[in-house]
């Protein structure tokens, strides 16, 4: 689960400074976006790059969730028999709805390849113009598009947040000053890595990107 997970964010960094690009302008944007395209050329075919990220990250994927879902049945069984009386636990938000974010992490995930990835779902969905597509996947009247977007974004947020401190912890950062660190660190990396996925749709809506 740490590997996969570690995997995932590594693209989210990457993917959130390349959406930042936009803000250069159509040109620059769409000259990133063919650049991602000709990837380990000419040892590989155009776009053969794209689909092995898209395949690793797949599996990374679809590997998270299975881990997660065998630690949820391997905290069952050794627990078969349930507290008679269990005093409250304060956990977080996060912690408590790790599995649903999941879940609306992934189907987010379905819909934004149908949107800027195929195109199906995008009003020009011309994968020449990835600019146009950008712009007009998050136009005003699309308002609903953004609200998803946030939502999933956010989402996104908590599940980082608390696996970060997870696995802050699980690396040994037991004492309260270790701890406290920790949770602040994971809470500023979730933070600026929303923000950097956010500025984008809002900006279309702003009128900066058209």
């Amino acid at each position: 689960m740490a590997v996969t997970g570690i995997l995932l964010v590594l693209f989210l960094i990457a993917h959130m400074l390349g959406n930042l690009k936009i803000f250069f302008g159509p040109a620059s944007f769409d000259h990133y976006a063919h650049w991602l395209r000709t990837i380990g050329s000419p040892v590989l075919p155009d776009t053969w790059y794209l689909w092995i990220q898209r395949a690793v990250l797949g599996t990374a994927l679809v590997a998270h969730i299975w881990s997660a879902t065998v630690l949820a049945r391997r905290a069952r069984v050794a627990r078969p028999v349930r507290y008679a009386h269990r005093p409250k636990v304060h956990g977080s938000y996060a912690a408590r709805t790790m599995r649903w974010g999941g879940v609306i992490i992934a189907l987010f995930v379905v819909y934004h390849l149908l949107d800027l990835t195929t195109g199906d779902l995008n009003p020009v969905g011309d994968p020449r113009r990835p600019y146009a597509n950008v712009a007009a996947g998050f136009a005003p009247e699309r308002w609903y598009v953004t609200l998803v977007y946030t939502v999933a974004i956010v989402t996104l947020g908590f599940h980082l947040r608390h696996g970060m401190f997870s696995a802050f912890r699980s690396l040994g950062q037991q004492t309260p000053r270790g701890e406290a660190r920790a949770r602040a660190a994971a809470l500023g990396f979730s933070v600026a890595l929303c923000a950097g996925f956010l500025v984008v749709p809002f900006a279309v809506i702003a009128g900066l990107v058209r």
